[in-house]
């Protein structure tokens, strides 16, 4: 017996209603962040993992299942995708990806010790990233923060393509 999938349970439902009908200028500005954040100045493989780490962190599992499936289909391997949740010790990420995904993470996790990003991983971050793909970094990471309260509050169905993954 297998386990069903969200787009096989029928009893899976968001408590929110698409909030595009609402808002419909919301997509245009949607949009508009993804274009950024797609503008080649950090390869894409890179964008998606760092979306994958926010998602885990964040504890999105609606996020989590759409970022996995899209490096599922642009041919990354499952080692990196399974990686992504213990990043620091695992072997399969560049150096770049590697302070990428710890940006993102002191963006998300609060530091009672002081600032989240600090200068010492900005520099790091510097060394290895120009301006233009910071801010790209930088805008990526708030496409994502854009849509956390969705994913948590309104609970769209995970597994179902954007557009089709509301059920009220």
């Amino acid at each position: 017996m297998s386990t069903p999938t969200a787009t096989e349970q029928d009893d899976v439902k968001s408590r929110l209603p698409d909030l595009t009908q609402f808002f419909p200028e919301l997509a245009k500005l949607s949009a508009a962040v993804h274009n950024i954040a797609r503008n080649g100045a950090v390869p894409r493989s890179t964008i998606s993992l760092v979306m994958l780490r926010a998602a885990q962190v964040v504890g999105s599992t609606y996020h989590t299942i759409q970022v996995t499936r899209g490096l599922r289909q642009a041919g990354e391997t499952e080692e990196r995708i399974t990686a992504v949740a213990t990043w620091p010790d695992a072997p399969y990420f560049t150096e770049a990806e590697r302070v990428a995904l710890e940006i993102v993470e002191a963006v998300l996790t609060p530091n009672p010790f002081g600032e989240r990003v600090s200068d010492e991983l900005f520099a790091r971050a510097s060394a290895l990233y120009d301006d233009k793909a910071l801010w790209t970094l930088t805008m990526a990471i708030g496409h994502f923060c854009l849509f956390v309260p969705v994913a948590l509050i309104a609970k769209p169905i995970p597994g179902r393509p954007i557009g089709k993954n509301y059920s009220t």
